[in-house]
Formats: structure tokens, sequence, C-alpha cells
């Protein structure tokens, strides 16, 4: 047991951070684990991989995934925005030099290989750039002359002009959502919303216009019988077999002809062998996850912490529910990991970075911590 008298970082750290979302964090990455093992090892052996290769490689970038995440949660609201920046900066390197020198997939260029691993820096890029313009934000509420609110538009243009460049519109769709939601809490006029709401409306029209990939995939939503849809179709099926209790452990079928199932399709695998039950369970969670920050950045006396907090909250239910919803044929589809659940190293560290910093933003601070980060930013020390 650690005592409340210890005056250490762990003791502080562990009387401070908020227990129920980190037992919370656990749950989820448990559930990932089980899923991986029902889910990866058909279609590892599909492609002539070891049947376990996937499931152990999950493990693997679980425990870098873990140790970032507590890692993280340790950081004071200065020290995690000096680390979005930092983090920030170098993802749009990455991004620039995947589009320069990354191999081209189905189109895209997502991925650069840098020592042997495959990195797909926008990943990254999305958690620090929720926490810098929260920033940005909190600053145009304390100091109306500085021109934050100009500076967060040009962050979100740079960096949805390298998402589309990729092309990735799943992810710059996620982005701006984020970003006008944050726009919205930071007490932004409601015309502007609007305004930023009907430009995105033209830029989604734009690209179902001009780019065949999206207009492809809208179509086949709209009407299944224009195209391909039986990735959707076998997920929706799952559903059906699954019922409430599923099929049990190892017994799902549908799997075994799914080409995602172990990333994209991993919620559908859930519902077939496990049933109806565990999906709700896992909605529930990624549900307690995202409302449990939001409580806890609205008792925030940091705007910073406040914003920064909500940003990630709304990052990280938002992204879950495109993944879910695509499993449900709710949208057209898009490859979205479901957080914590699906395979994938890039996206499971960057993950576990957001939610670092969720934890350390709403962790409990001395109101005359919070004082002391107010006064310096009027004594104009940023960070």
């Amino acid at each position: 047991m650690i005592s409340r008298e210890q005056r250490t970082p762990l003791s502080e750290w562990w009387w401070t951070v908020d227990r129920l979302l980190l037992a919370a964090m656990f749950a989820l990455m448990l559930a990932g684990i089980i899923l991986s093992l029902a889910a990866s090892p058909p279609v590892a052996v599909r492609i002539g991989l070891d049947p376990f290769h996937f499931f152990n490689r999950h493990v693997i970038f679980l425990l870098p995934s873990f140790m970032v995440m507590i890692a993280v949660s340790f950081l004071s609201p200065r020290q995690i925005r000096r680390a979005a920046l930092i983090v920030f900066a170098i993802s749009v390197v990455l991004i620039v030099a995947t589009l320069l020198f990354g191999a081209e997939v189905k189109g895209a260029r997502r991925w650069i290989t840098i020592l042997g691993l495959n990195i797909q820096a926008s990943e990254a890029a999305k958690p620090s750039f929720v926490v810098l313009v929260a920033w940005l934000f909190s600053e145009s509420a304390r100091r109306p002359e500085m021109p934050a609110t100009s500076m967060a538009l040009a962050l979100l243009l740079t960096l949805v002009t390298l998402l589309v460049a990729e092309p990735d519109f799943g992810q710059t769709i996620l982005i701006l959502m984020v970003w006008g939601a944050l726009f919205f809490i930071a007490g932004m006029r409601i015309i502007w919303v609007f305004g930023l709401a009907g430009a995105a409306a033209a830029g989604l029209f734009a690209a179902y216009m001009f780019v065949p990939h999206v207009a492809g995939r809208i179509k086949r939503f709209m009407d299944p019988a224009s195209g391909d849809t039986f990735q959707v179709d076998m997920a929706t099926e799952s559903f059906s077999h699954g019922g409430w209790f599923g099929q049990g452990p190892g017994e799902g079928t549908v799997k075994r002809i799914l080409p995602d199932s172990h990333t994209d399709f991993v919620f559908a695998v859930a519902a077939e062998e496990f049933g109806i039950i565990l999906c709700l369970i896992l909605l529930s969670l990624f549900a307690f996850i995202v409302i449990r920050t939001l409580s806890r950045a609205y008792a925030s006396e940091d705007l910073f912490a406040r914003f920064a907090a909500s940003g990630l909250a709304i990052l990280f239910g938002v992204q879950a529910s495109i993944n879910m919803a695509v499993n449900l044929h709710l949208i057209p589809a898009k490859g979205m990991t479901l957080p914590f659940i699906s395979y994938g190293g890039s996206s499971m560290i960057s993950l576990a970075y957001g939610v670092g910093m969720m934890l350390a933003l709403t962790r409990l601070r001395p109101s005359i911590e919070v004082q002391s980060v107010g006064d310096a930013y009027d004594a104009r020390q940023y960070a």
C-alpha cells in the first residue's frame, strides 16, 4: 500500500490520479488482448504467418503503450504543453517525409519505415494537435489581444492539408470534428461554428465530386448494390450470428473470411463470439471514460487543463464511435482503429500518449498550484 504520508512522486501520483479512469483503461487493454487472441489467428494463417503473429505483436506493442501512458500521466500541464509541441513538430516532419518517401498502398501514402518499423505519423499528430489547440484557445480567453484563434486555425489548416495530401479523409474529418468541438467549448461565437460546419460540408462535397475513392465509399453505403460491400456485410452478419451471448470463444466463423477482422472489424468479432452483451460493456467503458474525463475537466479551474482534457476525451470517444458505427453499417466504411482493441502499433502508442495526458490533466491538484500556473501566464512565461 502507498501511504498518503509519503511525499514521493509515486505516492503523489497515486493519490491524485483518477483511479477509476485508470481502471477503465486497464479493462480496455485487457479486452484488447482477449479479442486479439480471438480475431487475429485466422488473418495470420490466411497470409502465411504464424497463427499468433499478430497477437504476439499486439502484446509487444501494449507494453511500451502502457509505459508511455503511465509516464505521461506524471507530467504537469506545463510539461504536457512542451511535450505536445515537440511531438507535433516531429509528426509534421514525418508526415512530410511520408509523402515524399513513403510507400504507396491502395493509392495512399500513410506509412514510413524507420529502422524496420512502420510508422503512421498522423496518429501521433492527433493528440499533440489537440493539446496545442487547447492551449491557444485558453490563451485567447485569457488575452484577447493575442491572435491565438488565428494561430489555431493556421495549425488546423496545416494538419488538414497534410492529411488530405496522403490522402486520409477519415482522420481529416476526425480532426475537424475535434477542432470544432474545442472551438465551441472555448466560447466562440456560434456563427463561427456554423460557418466552419458549412466549410467542412463543402469540403466533403468537393471530395465526393473529385475523389473517386471517397465517392465510391459513399455510393456503396447509400446503395450496397453499386459496389463491393463484402467486409461490411460480413460484419453485420457477425452481429446476427452472435446474438446476445455469442457463439463462444473461438467458435466464430465469419472472422475466418473477414480480411480486417483484427483491425477495423474487431468489434464484429467481439459480437459474434461474445455477443451483444460484451459489445454493450465495451460501449459502456468508452462512454464512462469520455464522460468521466469531461466531468473532471469541467471541474478544473485551469482553462488549459479544461480545454485539453475535453478535447482529448472527444478525440478518444469520436474515434471509438466511428469504428463501431462502421461495424454496424451506420456510416460509410472508414479504416479507423478501436482504441486499445484493434491491432496497430502506431495507433496504440499514440492513444496511450493521449490517454496519459488525459490522466495527467484530470489529476487533483491543490488550488495554489493552479493559481501559480495562472500567475505564470500573467508574467508571460509561456511554455
